[in-house]
């Protein structure tokens, strides 16, 4: 039995995007060039919407190609594969300790850091929505089982609201997560999280951490140190130490960072 973990980029995805480009591209034919039932007026318009919408979605198509081939567990690239070792080489939990990994997917990053730290119990925790319809609470369970790790357990939550108490864990993490929540100060989310680190824990972050998406994190970084927060620091994982910015920028993962310290 061999653990499943998926690919970050949903199958469905590529064959909609690949069949959109494809689906273009024929009345871009049809209508566009050979111009079949189109009258001489509106045949130049035809022409650029089709054209316009055969480059556009061809471009993403090639994107969620490449995206799902560097992803891949299987594949030559593994990116996701060293994302998850990279993250978990962070998390550090004492002995009887526990750790929190928020939006746990497929339970990679939960495995990860249950195997780096045995003498701990981490929770893996997410909704499991739509988005991620391969997911499940299941799917990490038999991950969990493949890869021989008993020390893990999962639960359905959400990183909006977290329905845990206080000060409950020795160590967060998570990884891509806050990004593809939409409406949400990206900043209070993290708070959220906080809120459930112990006094002295520690915090492995990475995300998206844009300007656009995150707003001015060098400010945010200052506010937890003066809160007494230790070790703060945030890593550009697209300089070499997950990606290089090329390849960041060729799967769209500008601005990928890790936010690192204790609490």
């Amino acid at each position: 039995m061999k653990a499943d973990y998926k690919n970050w980029v949903p199958v469905g995805m590529v064959a909609g995007l690949v069949g959109g480009a494809v689906i273009f591209l024929i009345l871009f034919i049809i209508f566009g060039i050979l111009g079949i039932g189109v009258s001489s007026t509106w045949r130049p318009i035809i022409f650029i919407l089709f054209a316009l919408g055969t480059v556009i979605t061809g471009s993403y198509a090639i994107w969620s190609i490449n995206a799902f081939r560097a992803f891949s567990y299987n594949g030559k690239r593994q990116l996701s594969k060293q994302i998850i070792e990279g993250i978990a080489s962070y998390v550090d939990i004492p002995e009887g300790g526990k750790g929190l990994d928020v939006g746990c997917g497929s339970g990679a990053l939960t495995i990860a850091c249950a195997k780096r730290n045995p003498q701990a119990e981490i929770v893996g925790l997410d909704r499991w929505g739509k988005e991620y319809a391969s997911f499940s609470n299941t799917l990490c369970a038999k991950n969990a089982e493949a890869e021989g790790v008993t020390n893990v357990s999962f639960m359905k939550g959400n990183a909006i609201k977290l329905d845990l108490p206080d000060e409950n864990f020795d160590a967060v993490f998570s990884n891509y997560v806050y990004h593809n929540i939409s409406g949400k100060d990206k900043q209070q989310l993290l708070r959220e999280t906080f809120r459930v680190l112990k006094k002295g824990g520690t915090f492995a972050i990475h995300d998206l951490m844009s300007p656009k998406r995150y707003g001015d994190m060098d400010r945010f970084v200052r506010q937890l140190k003066a809160e007494g927060f230790e070790e703060v620091q945030m890593i550009d994982t697209t300089d070499g130490l997950f990606m290089t910015k090329k390849e960041a920028k060729s799967i769209m993962l500008t601005g990928s960072t890790l936010l690192v310290g204790r609490k």
